[in-house]
């Protein structure tokens, strides 16, 4: 396994890269309603990328179609958008996007509510993103990889909810998917030492009910095997000798 350490001009170039994606998921954030469809949210996420001067780094990888992906209600992840799904009101849906800016990447999902959803719903979107945060409270130097794997998981799970097991967090710099893989639940093992310079992608994959998932006809699209809902939370962040340092966290 090559983890990759940033060097502080790397790290300047991450950060910069993962500001600009915060404004983009603002901007598509701020367009959820109901009546729009996954195709124009695309297109938002899409243009403000370009307008940045910087590259929508899902485009055409590995031959996904789109900017971004799009995931609603029982998607899990790796939705594509489509003129004919149109959300509606109490429907959650999930926004994974990334960009490139000067050769470094930037990735990072969020779950909103259409409208107004069930207390179920916003209870998982809640302890979804809840559970990136008890993961990263081990995202520190001298603390073991599968320490964040297992906080996600343990935390997630006390609530009932499956952990997703067939997907997983990345490394990320230079390239969308580096090393290491980032399970959310937990390991026989510690997994490696984390030091200051690593740039990781943790994002829990949360559903509320079974852990498993099915991949549909397209390829592309996840959704869980007992049709229950799922949320997904993401960012991208850096290891240092201190606190981690959220790279993608909203700025509004």
């Amino acid at each position: 396994m090559a983890v990759t350490i940033k060097s502080k001009s790397e790290i300047e170039l991450m950060r910069e890269s993962c500001r600009l994606l915060s404004l983009v998921h603002e901007e598509m954030r701020k367009a959820i309603k109901p009546g729009i469809t996954t195709y124009q949210i695309n297109q938002i996420g899409e243009d403000m990328i370009s307008s940045l001067g910087c590259i929508p780094n899902f485009k055409n990888y590995n031959g996904f179609p789109a900017a971004i992906c799009i995931s609603v209600n029982d998607e899990v992840v790796h939705g594509i958008p489509s003129k004919k799904r149109v959300l509606k009101e109490g429907d959650i849906v999930s926004l994974d996007a990334g960009l490139i800016y000067k050769g470094y990447h930037s990735d990072a999902a969020r779950t909103h509510a259409v409208g107004t959803v069930s207390p179920e719903a916003q209870k998982l979107m809640e302890v979804t993103k809840q559970s990136f945060f008890e993961g990263i409270k081990f995202a520190k130097a001298g603390c073991h990889l599968y320490d964040i794997s297992a906080a996600i998981g343990d935390y997630a799970e006390s609530f009932g909810y499956g952990v997703v097991k067939d997907l997983c967090g990345h490394g990320i710099g230079t390239e969308l998917h580096q090393d290491p893989e980032i399970p959310n639940y937990r390991q026989k093992k510690k997994g490696i030492r984390l030091q200051p310079g690593m740039t990781l992608a943790i994002e829990p994959m949360i559903n509320a009910g079974t852990y498993e998932v099915n991949w549909s006809d397209d390829g592309w699209t996840v959704t869980t095997k007992d049709g229950s809902l799922s949320a997904h939370y993401e960012n991208t962040v850096l290891i240092t000798d201190g606190e981690p340092e959220i790279l993608t966290l909203e700025r509004s």
